[in-house]
């Protein structure tokens, strides 16, 4: 099950690149989602991922859930090595500085419900499963 899920999400995130964003900001679940490109901090190339996100603001909200696994993802590295990236959000893209909060910021439970609540509780359900905590990004527009 999980496989396929992995495929699917692959699939959509294929979806939205080839046709520049105008497919794919709502394809999966109905959530909104965009794509996040860093830079890997290993090899310096381009990485996208897709990612359910929530508005705060002017704030872009995502969660480092990776479905709950023991590990985040790898994306998280590379914006805590450099947060300077841009994010599209169906055909628009955007400059962003990316700022990784966890439970010792006094923001990030409200952060947190926000996501939570756009993703329909899975968020929530994926926290139960890990004991690491899930870092809400804020992609700040430059």
């Amino acid at each position: 099950m999980a496989n396929l899920f992995v495929k699917v999400l692959r699939g959509h995130q294929w979806v939205y690149e080839k046709s520049k964003g105008l497919v794919g900001h709502r394809l999966l679940f109905g959530n909104p989602t965009l794509l996040l490109r860093t830079v890997g901090r290993k090899s310096g190339r381009e990485r996208v991922s897709a990612l359910t996100y929530a508005r705060d603001g002017r704030d872009y909200l995502v969660t480092a859930s990776n479905g709950g696994s023991a590990r985040a993802p790898g994306w998280l590295a590379n914006v805590k090595a450099k947060g300077d990236c841009e994010i599209q959000v169906g055909t628009k893209r955007i400059a962003v500085s990316a700022t990784a909060t966890y439970p010792d910021d006094p923001e990030y439970a409200r952060r947190f419900r926000v996501v939570d609540k756009v993703n329909k509780g899975r968020y929530a359900e994926y926290q139960k499963m890990t004991t690491r905590a899930i870092a809400v990004v804020v992609l700040t527009p430059r």
